[in-house]
């Protein structure tokens, strides 16, 4: 397989990719800055490294770069500086998730292509009826209006779930919703739920290390893809889904 990943760099993102090298799998990825990528991905042979700024490709080059794979993955997220916060580009994770699902499209390629959206519990799925409390729902509204990520977050898996939706001929979609990420060196036993079992005022925790490997499950696992294509899983490490 080949696939894309965008958001490379991130702590949770070179998880990913190290998941999917030590697979054996063919790993593209778009990245900003190539010297946060550790030598021993930089330098593998699986690996082909596009050094760019996601949103400045041309639409001829994001067909380019999106031929081909089987997968594309964002691990796209702002950085929690104030510039990362507030400054530009404010839909980062929207605008990245709308160009690259639409490059898929003009390629016009026969086989399925599977969309995996890296995204935050905190966002709801309103495809599923999703018990909220008040103080949750007043929490949430602040985030919108005080977090210019959050929103960014929610209308990235809105538009997969509205505009992809779950008939599309071209792209198949998971948006992974991680509890509170945690760094831990090694993987463990995870618990993986359609919904939230916890408010985000008591959230769970799950390690960057579990999350890229949970991803490469849904890519290179057919079952693991089929059971959640469509939705928003919930991930938890074991211990910390209720």
């Amino acid at each position: 397989m080949t696939i894309l990943i965008v958001g490379a760099t991130g702590a949770t993102g070179i998880r990913l990719v190290e998941a999917l090298l030590n697979r054996g799998q063919n790993v593209k990825v778009i990245v900003r800055s190539p010297e946060k990528l550790p030598d021993t991905i930089k330098n593998h042979e699986h690996l082909t490294l596009i050094s760019a700024n996601v949103l400045d490709l041309s639409d001829q080059e994001m067909k380019q770069h999106v031929t081909g794979c089987n997968a594309i993955v964002s691990c796209l997220g702002h950085n929690m500086t104030l510039k990362g916060v507030f400054g530009k580009p404010r839909r980062l994770v929207t605008q990245a998730t709308q160009r690259l699902c639409q490059a898929i499209k003009a390629n016009k390629s026969d086989a399925m292509t599977k969309y995996v959206l890296m995204n935050t519990v905190a966002n709801r799925n309103r495809d599923l009826n999703e018990p909220i409390s008040f103080v949750q729902r007043c929490l949430i509204a602040l985030l919108r209006l005080l977090l210019p990520p959050h929103p960014d977050n929610e209308d990235a898996a809105e538009y997969l779930r509205t505009e992809i939706g779950q008939q599309d001929k071209a792209i198949e979609w998971v948006a992974v919703r991680p509890s509170t990420l945690i760094n831990e060196e090694r993987t463990s036993e995870i618990e993986v739920f359609q919904s939230p079992t916890r408010s985000i005022l008591n959230d769970g925790q799950i390690s960057r290390i579990n999350v890229g490997h949970f991803m490469a499950d849904l890519i290179t696992n057919d079952n693991i893809w089929n059971k959640w294509k469509g939705q928003m899983p919930v991930i938890y490490n074991k211990g910390y889904g209720s």
